[in-house]
């Protein structure tokens, strides 16, 4: 792992926590990387989708799939770094029961088995992979999500119906409207607390809203951390909508859901892709309720896709670090 020794100046680069899981995670690490020596991201472990769910039903181990994507997100750019994400990130292509699973999600589970220590195993795993920063579960349980989901039935439009697992609340073809955790008030993992209570940033997401961010705010002694701590919070939203999930999202309706979900929560900044608000004075006026300060920039890709730039996304983030 990277120095966090204090710089040429003499000044300690900002501790940041990053929340989330899967691809947003990813987007949010690859940029902070860039930005401070002293990142860690908390992960959510609730995946039970391929070669993930597959582990954690054989094995009863936490899901690896997220904690794996947050560690090559944090190899560096060197032919090192390179190397050793593809590998972690590299999937069998057989015939028989190793196909789809992802070396890097076996990598981890054997070094859990030797070790009998999840986050020891995740910190062996950064040191081989020379990770700039940290990767931590949010709980020391494998969990599920259940969401409170409407309309799944066209003729009920308005009827709640339970979707219970990562995948269904993804790809369901209803409107989510609430998540809980299976089991309810889960243990945190006491690294995780620890980190939020130390940094300086905490940052929220991007991400699949309802199976990747939100889930922390309901871990009960990571959600007291992330009230209570001294870190400025930071919100980066997504650059659209995700089918399933968060269909017909406007910018500030997940300032908004995610203010249902963890009402004491305060918020310092929300960071937005200037192309993806269309009226501003909406989401001017949730960020505001919320506290915070609002910084718009083009963040996406200039490839049409809804992903964030690295280097964009980046930049961003160090405007608003020296502040």
């Amino acid at each position: 792992m990277m120095s966090t020794t204090p710089d040429e100046d003499g000044r300690r680069p900002p501790r940041v926590v990053a929340l989330g899981g899967g691809h947003g995670l990813h987007a949010s690490l690859s940029a902070l990387r860039r930005v401070t020596t002293d990142v860690t991201a908390i992960v959510t472990v609730a995946d039970d989708g391929g070669s993930s769910g597959r582990l954690r039903r054989e094995l009863g181990v936490l899901p690896p799939g997220d904690l794996r994507m947050a560690l090559a997100a944090l190899c560096g750019d060197d032919e090192w770094g390179h190397t050793w994400s593809q590998v972690i990130q590299h999937r069998f292509r057989s015939e028989g029961e190793l196909h789809g699973h992802a070396v890097g999600n076996l990598l981890i589970v054997a070094l859990w088995e030797l070790l009998g220590d999840s986050v020891a195993g995740l910190d062996w795993v950064g040191q081989l992979l020379g990770a700039h920063g940290r990767v931590l579960p949010m709980s020391s349980v494998p969990l599920d999500i259940a969401a409170e989901v409407s309309g799944i039935d066209p003729e009920r439009p308005e009827e709640l119906t339970t979707v219970r697992g990562q995948v269904a609340c993804a790809s369901t073809s209803g409107k989510v409207r609430s998540i809980s955790l299976v089991p309810e008030a889960p243990p945190a993992s006491p690294q995780a607390v620890k980190a939020v209570r130390e940094a300086d940033w905490v940052v929220f997401g991007p991400g699949s809203w309802f199976t990747s961010v939100l889930p922390h705010l309901l871990v009960p002694d990571l959600a007291h951390a992330l009230v209570t701590t001294r870190a400025r919070r930071m919100v980066a939203l997504n650059l659209s909508p995700q089918q399933g999930e968060t269909d017909g999202f406007r910018p500030e309706t997940y300032l908004e859901v995610l203010h249902e979900h963890a009402p004491k929560l305060g918020v310092d900044m929300v960071l937005a892709d200037r192309g993806a608000v269309e009226e501003v004075e909406p989401l001017l006026e949730v960020v505001g309720r919320l506290g915070g300060r609002l910084e718009l920039a083009h963040l996406s890709r200039d490839d049409g896709t809804p992903r964030h730039d690295p280097d964009r996304l980046a930049a961003a983030f160090e405007r608003i670090l020296a502040h």
